[in-house]
């Protein structure tokens, strides 16, 4: 993080300006009291004041405790909004990894864009939908052995998890109420079959992997809706699907039933 001395430090002493400038330049996105001890060679109790006396005038916002980022020097620290939310999602949620409609813009499935940043964290969340730093962040937990499909992207120098694009798909199909909702996840699907991404024994292989039977079922439906042409993913389909009916999304009214896909459905969703 890059930092240049400017008006607003002629609040700060001799000396806070120094650290202040150590700290900026030596972190990257975030800053915890850990990394702020190690880099003024100071103890953790010590960082902490110091770093609420950054906060105190202005310099430094808490996003959560002992995590901070920078305010950037034209914005209040009301109205900070981290430079990546991707990176702030890691730093936080970790294990995890960026999923659902931002995958789907990363991966240029999609040209919306989205005030929020969906997350697939192992970790157990009280608060689904918290707001950090003016960014909403839609997080979902999954088991450990989710933890595949997926691709390295870098954020201020951070390492970010990102669901490649068949992961997308089926996180989209087991999750369709943190993805963006159904609508949107049926061009998304349509435009992944478009693209250089399609990858149909990838898809199969996930599906394998997660023997999840509410995203086989939605996966089968919406394939032989859009793509009635790409049979050997929706032989797949029909020949694994288990007993009893799903939603085809669970944020929706679903009063009719497919029996071929073993799916309740919206009114306006069967012909």
């Amino acid at each position: 993080m890059k930092y240049t001395e400017n008006p607003k430090t002629l609040g700060l002493g001799q000396l806070e300006r120094k650290r202040l400038s150590e700290l900026l330049c030596a972190t990257k996105t975030t800053i915890s009291v850990d990394e702020a001890a190690k880099i003024w060679e100071m103890t953790n109790q010590q960082a902490v004041k110091l770093l609420s006396l950054y906060q105190k005038k202005g310099w430094l916002k808490r996003i959560k405790h002992g995590l901070y980022i920078a305010v950037p020097i034209e914005m209040s620290p009301e109205a900070t909004v981290p430079e990546e939310p991707f990176a702030i999602a890691e730093k936080i949620f970790s294990p995890c990894y960026i999923s659902g409609v931002n995958a789907a813009n990363y991966w240029d499935f999609t040209e919306q864009l989205f005030q929020t940043v969906t997350v697939m964290t192992t970790k157990k969340v009280m608060d689904q939908k918290p707001e950090i730093a003016g960014t909403t962040y839609i997080l979902h937990t999954i088991k450990p052995e989710y933890l595949f499909g997926l691709k390295t992207i870098w954020f201020n120098e951070i390492k970010v998890k990102i669901a490649d694009p068949s992961r997308m798909i089926i996180d989209m199909m087991m999750y369709p109420q943190y993805c963006g909702g159904i609508r949107f996840i049926e061009d998304v699907l349509k435009a992944y079959f478009k693209s250089n991404h399609k990858d149909v024994d990838l898809l199969i292989s996930y599906l394998q992997k997660i023997t999840n039977g509410a995203a086989i079922k939605r996966l089968g439906f919406l394939i032989e809706k859009n793509l009635p042409k790409e049979t050997k993913l929706i032989e797949y389909c029909l020949n694994n699907l288990k007993q009893g009916y799903v939603l085809l999304s669970p944020s929706l009214d679903c009063p009719k039933i497919i029996t071929r896909w073993k799916l309740k459905v919206p009114e306006s969703w069967k012909e």
